[in-house]
């Protein structure tokens, strides 16, 4: 639009329509005392607008047989329903009255910080979820990625002690420059444009005044090596681990070739190179798997797994062995054309999943300005060769970038 929100639609045949707003705007984009800023709003829109309660945002959604949702990353917060095409319009309304027109009352939002500090205490109890955000802080440590999501209890105190602290964030970073409505279903393009420009024509065309910061592709000459290897005592049954290390940022040039080089490795399959090598060969492992996150100027891999104790050591130099092998023995012709023709069934079914292609969709148009199909996208995967595979593993995978997280 003029003012600089982008729409994004994409047709389907199917009754159920996914519709939502993502803004660019999460944990990376706070300071350390508003740690948690992001999340808490992202709870807190939904306890009342200008016009609505929270049981009557509750019940205008969940009344029609819909599903409401909302999640903040560290560089997003998007906020989605899934309802039947003709209920978009009510749903868009609503969605865009939660983000414009929220009240904060502080009856309200004294309940959910309460709510939000029962979610840290569970995330607490879960080794294998808070190992990822304990390794971003280990990986990014002394920039705001390495902050956690859901901020702490001392930084909960602060951001929710006035309301004037989270209106004046969310006018500061939701700024129409960072937003994109999205929406799938079987509608009209033109339907949805009328719609959007309706709800968010009026927003006054700005950017936000505080530019993000930045983070080195590298790691940072300051960390020591002894830096790259953490412990914590967590007292769980399992050696909990994770290695890893600063990977390619969005839109780099070989961010598809990691795409493919880390389903090789550690996908989402059973015949994945850890899987094998851990599970079903030796039986050391319940759960191995392997991780590309890129992010808009920096991304991280990462491989986690639990064993019992005993195998810790056995089960690391597998892992090592594993990427050793990506950086010296390049993939024969017939293994290079099998991942493709894997990856390329991957996709295809993963498109199937409304849900998480209007989402993907949404993060595309957020950083790209387009949103490829998903067989546009594995196109361009499918021109990677054996040799780019060799020189992202020996770019990425070398000993210098390997951070070591384990619980014990």
């Amino acid at each position: 639009m003029s003012n600089g929100v982008k729409i994004v639609h994409r047709w389907t045949p199917s009754p159920v329509a996914y519709v939502g707003v993502m803004v660019g705007a999460g944990t990376r984009d706070e300071l350390p005392e508003e740690n948690g800023m992001a999340h808490y709003i992202e709870h807190c829109v939904f306890k009342g607008t200008a016009h609505h309660s929270a049981r009557q945002i509750i019940h205008a959604i969940e009344g029609i047989g819909g599903e409401i949702n909302a999640y903040t990353t560290k560089e997003e917060t998007t906020f989605y329903a899934a309802i039947l095409t003709e209920h978009v319009q009510l749903t868009l309304h609503l969605i865009a009255e939660m983000i414009l027109q929220p009240t904060f009352k502080k009856e309200e939002t004294d309940k959910e910080r309460m709510v939000i500090l029962d979610e840290i205490e569970s995330y607490n109890d879960q080794p294998s979820e808070l190992i990822y955000d304990d390794f971003e802080g280990l990986v990014f440590a002394g920039s705001s990625l390495a902050m956690p999501i859901l901020g702490t209890r001392k930084t909960l105190r602060h951001i929710s002690s006035k309301p004037d602290f989270a209106r004046n964030w969310m006018k500061n970073h939701y700024t129409p420059d960072r937003m994109v409505v999205f929406c799938q279903g079987n509608i009209r393009p033109e339907k949805i444009f009328r719609l959007a420009e309706k709800e968010f024509g009026a927003l006054e065309k700005r950017s936000n005044p505080d530019s993000r910061p930045t983070v080195d592709r590298q790691s940072t000459d300051s960390q020591r090596r002894d830096d790259h290897e953490v412990t914590y005592t967590k007292h769980t049954h399992q050696v909990h681990a994770m290695l890893g290390g600063r990977a390619y940022e969005i839109g780099h040039e070989r961010q598809l070739a990691m795409f493919l080089l880390n389903n090789i490795l550690g996908g989402g399959s059973l015949n994945s190179r850890l899987n094998l090598s851990l599970r079903e060969s030796r039986g050391l492992v319940y759960t191995v798997e392997s991780t590309y996150t890129p992010l808009s100027d920096t991304g991280y891999w990462c491989i986690y797994w639990a064993c019992d104790p005993e195998d810790y050591e056995k089960s690391l130099g597998l892992v090592r062995n594993e990427l050793q092998k990506l950086r010296e023995q390049p993939l024969s012709a017939s293994a290079m054309q099998k991942s493709l023709v894997q990856l390329r069934g991957q996709l295809a079914i993963s498109a199937q999943n409304q849900e998480n292609s209007a989402l993907a969709m949404a993060k595309s148009m957020l950083y790209h300005g387009v949103s490829p199909s998903w067989q546009e996208t594995f196109d361009k995967i499918a021109q990677t060769t054996p040799k780019d595979l060799i020189d992202v593993a020996n770019a990425l995978f070398n000993t210098e970038n390997h951070y070591i997280l384990t619980y014990l």
